[in-house]
């Protein structure tokens, strides 16, 4: 019966999917930041976040173009994810590990679709941008 078990909980090791860490730079009085925390740790992220009252600074370390720039900034292996980026974006990055600095969804935007920033009954228009490693940008997927 033992050796039952053990082969029960060596199998579900084995089967199950590997959690993501990132680290998430935050102000420590940001809502909306707590928010996307909660919803990345909902979809299976293990999540540190790392308290900042200036975030400028962390913005121009990992090359964060300004006019690309949101209001948190997560690290996840060696790319960037600035601002309210779904999931389902996060994890086709880690997947299809493209030669690019990060991605970012710039500014703020608010809508049922916009996740952390659910704040209005409506979806919200917007792309989140890949930023290639000379800081150009370029869509990398559009919400409606």
């Amino acid at each position: 019966m033992k050796n039952f078990i053990l082969i029960l909980f060596i199998l579900n090791i084995s089967c199950t999917k590997p959690v993501e860490k990132i680290q998430v730079y935050m102000s420590p009085s940001c809502g909306c930041c707590k928010d996307w925390v909660s919803y990345l740790e909902d979809n299976g992220f293990e999540v540190e976040t790392v308290l900042e009252d200036d975030m400028a600074p962390i913005k121009r370390k990992y090359g964060i173009p300004e006019g690309e720039r949101s209001c948190h900034t997560g690290i996840i292996n060696s790319y960037f994810v600035e601002g309210h980026v779904p999931v389902s974006d996060i994890r086709e990055l880690l997947s299809k590990k493209p030669d690019i600095a990060g991605i970012t969804v710039p500014g703020m935007p608010a809508g049922q679709n916009v996740p952390g920033m659910e704040t209005v009954e409506t979806n919200a228009e917007y792309d989140v941008l890949y930023v290639r490693n000379d800081g150009s940008t370029a869509v990398w997927n559009s919400y409606n």
